[in-house]
């Protein structure tokens, strides 16, 4: 069997060499020519456990091969953004996949199977990607089969969730779903559910819709905390404590590939009804000004001078920044303030902080708004290098928080007492 994958990315390029890994030829097709490059050579662009390891073994079989152009085969997998439309409500930019369709056509034979496995809008398929095939003159379900396989993977655990997780095959007829069940049975040991191509794909919105919500639910209690004067971590703890509660954990945002940009996807096709969904998507855009007020309030009460702002990913461990919100923070506090911002990631290249000892050297507030195994605990030679050692942990993380003077999360930061008090002025 031989597949073409279009697309490199997290989801592309994990899901090519998975396949390759077990015993399939796989073309990965990206617009990228770096990219394709350094795939060739054997090196990967991405940081994800496991992937480099994948692809030096799928080089050494040869069933991989990065390209810049399709080929024919059996199988064609597209794994391309769908990013939001700047739009009203967000909506589902298609450009890609359509791209990625156009490229594929010249070399789709009677009898392929091809999976749309980016996230899209609810009837995508049946309103865009049936369409586009049967024009061209196939028969969808008798010599064309068009599923959607939604990826559901984390990322820094992309290979073993490949494999292990449950998939969901929803085919534009049943014929097309058997397909892309015995596609998938390649590598998966989870189960196949298989359903319609429209219940698929609105069942991967909610997925991350659901997570989304629950944040939502967690940030504002924090908002509320705030101002009420409580805890909002020891609500979430207590709360939790009832066999029926799961309250999320709040943060500086909500970030990646998924849950920031799935949710409008849902409004967009049904704006009045979905309401929740919206307002969650308001709450959680709202966080990074939250943290920004916090922020400068802060330093504006202690008349501190130097920022450390610790982390750049959307989640720990990764490299990924995608829609993070520790990005747009951090872009904010540049543009809006005179602070001196050291900002250091080990995971995310071009910082200007080559160490956490250059980072924290005379400042006076330590922010942390991802939560790498790095930041979960900070030496002591390096907060005495502090000119006032005070820490924000939006991500709740730190281990030795009492080698602060004073630390804060977002459960207590209504605690905050200057060190240097005098009247508070906020650009905002």
């Amino acid at each position: 069997m031989k597949i073409v994958t279009m697309g490199l990315g997290y989801i592309g390029l994990p899901t090519s060499l998975m396949f390759a890994n077990h015993g399939v030829e796989v073309v990965g097709v990206d617009v990228s020519e770096e990219t394709v490059d350094q795939l060739n050579q054997g090196i990967v662009p991405i940081e994800e456990p496991g992937v480099q390891d994948f692809l030096q073994t799928a080089l050494e079989i040869k069933q991989f091969q990065a390209s810049l152009v399709p080929d024919y085969a059996d199988a064609f997998i597209i794994a391309v953004p769908t990013p939001n439309i700047e739009d009203q409500y967000g909506s589902c930019d298609l450009q890609y996949v359509k791209r990625a369709l156009q490229s594929i056509l010249p070399y789709v034979r009677f009898g392929n199977t091809i999976v749309i496995e980016s996230t899209i809008a609810p009837r995508t398929m049946d309103d865009v990607v049936a369409p586009f095939f049967e024009e061209a003159g196939f028969e969808i379900g008798s010599n064309l089969f068009l599923v959607h396989c939604p990826e559901r993977v984390l990322p820094g655990k992309i290979l073993h969730e490949l494999i292990f997780n449950d998939r969901i095959i929803g085919g534009i007829t049943p014929a097309c779903t058997k397909k892309g069940q015995i596609l998938y049975q390649t590598f998966v040991q989870g189960e196949l559910l298989g359903t319609e191509a429209k219940t698929a794909e609105l069942s991967k919105l909610m997925e991350n819709t659901y997570r989304d919500v629950n944040i939502a639910l967690a940030n504002e209690l924090v908002q509320i905390g705030t101002k009420l004067k409580i805890n909002a971590l020891e609500v979430i703890r207590l709360a939790n404590r009832h066999p029926r509660v799961n309250i999320h954990q709040p943060g500086p945002g909500v970030g990646g590939h998924c849950l920031a940009v799935d949710p409008y996807f849902i409004v967009a096709a049904a704006p009045k009804e979905a309401e929740l969904i919206y307002k969650s998507r308001q709450i959680n855009s709202s966080m990074p000004q939250f943290i920004l007020n916090q922020v400068v309030r802060m330093m504006e009460m202690n008349k501190g001078t130097k920022l450390t702002i610790l982390g750049q990913a959307y989640k720990g461990n990764i490299d990924d920044i995608r829609e993070s919100p520790a990005v747009q923070i951090t872009k904010q506090l540049k543009l809006l303030t005179d602070y001196q911002i050291a900002v250091y990631d080990p995971h995310v290249q071009k910082e200007n902080a080559d160490t956490l000892k250059q980072a924290f050297e005379g400042s006076d507030l330590a922010l942390i708004l991802c939560d790498h195994d790095e930041f979960k605990k900070i030496s002591i030679e390096n907060i005495q290098l502090m000119k006032t050692r005070i820490a924000f942990d939006t991500k709740n993380i730190l281990s030795n928080r009492t080698d602060f003077d004073k630390y804060y999360t977002l459960g207590n930061i209504f605690q905050f007492e200057p060190t240097n008090k005098r009247e508070m002025r906020l650009p905002f």
